[in-house]
């Protein structure tokens, strides 16, 4: 019974981890294609200059990639070695969005505050020539949005030193509008806009996170058990019959 658990279990994670690689190279072909083809949309925050969309997309597809590659090579070749640096990896993850969300939710207050000013600091750079990817950044979401600056259009009169706000802020968009002081602007910061937004989608967002825990989680199952049927010989590892049983409880966890 251990042997066929052990061989639905091997190419089930085979099978999963190499889905798992695959999406990873999609998601860097789309990053790599979004920083060559869309190089002009870079990040609002000029304290992370390097924190664009394009290079988050990379960043991401390259780890789902690697640990992907990892696990599916190690599930074929049964390979000890390639299956724990994957539990390792996959552990690290788990512990790093852990502390991530528990950092996050301590100190929220302090992450909006630092986070608003660091986007009101950005403003400043709207219409210096090394930093279109910026401007463009803040054209398309305060168009998309209807919104204007981060906390109220008065943003941009500090961060430009005049009484003038880009054109996308205007109501009713026309060249140069921004200029004329008469017009009707965006009244709503876009900051506030993004805090409604996730709002209104906390219940999607949150069913998004936990279909990615269960997935990371089913996976260090999967590859644990996996692995107690490997190192079985040894005697640090629990006894054969332990295995046998995690190894059809991966087995369940992966159906």
């Amino acid at each position: 019974m251990a042997r066929g658990c052990l061989c639905c279990l091997k190419y089930m994670m085979f099978i999963f981890n190499l889905i798992f690689w695959l999406c990873g190279c999609g998601l860097l072909g789309v990053g790599i294609w979004l920083s060559v083809s869309q190089g002009s949309f870079a990040t609002f925050s000029p304290s992370f200059p390097s924190l664009s969309a394009a290079n988050m997309v990379i960043a991401i597809g390259a780890i789902v990639m690697v640990t992907g590659f990892l696990s599916c090579l190690g599930a074929i070749k049964e390979n000890k070695c390639l299956l724990l640096s994957f539990f390792i990896v996959l552990l690290i993850i788990l512990l790093a969005e852990l502390i991530f969300l528990i950092l996050f939710f301590v100190y929220s207050d302090k992450v909006s505050e630092n986070a608003k000013q660091d986007l009101k600091d950005g403003l400043a750079l709207y219409n210096s020539e090394n930093n279109i990817g910026l401007r463009n950044a803040w054209n398309i979401i305060q168009a998309e949005w209807k919104c204007c600056g981060v906390i109220a259009y008065t943003d941009w009169h500090e961060a430009l030193k005049e009484k003038v706000v880009p054109d996308r802020c205007c109501q009713e968009h026309y060249q140069n509008c921004g200029r004329n002081s008469t017009n009707l602007f965006w009244n709503t910061g876009c900051f506030e806009k993004v805090e409604e937004w996730l709002d209104e989608n906390k219940h999607l967002l949150g069913t998004i996170g936990m279909v990615i825990l269960v997935v990371q989680v089913g996976g260090s199952v999967m590859n644990y058990s996996f692995l107690l049927h490997l190192f079985a010989s040894l005697p640090f590892i629990f006894p054969p019959s332990v295995s046998s049983v995690a190894l059809c409880l991966g087995a369940f966890v992966c159906v």
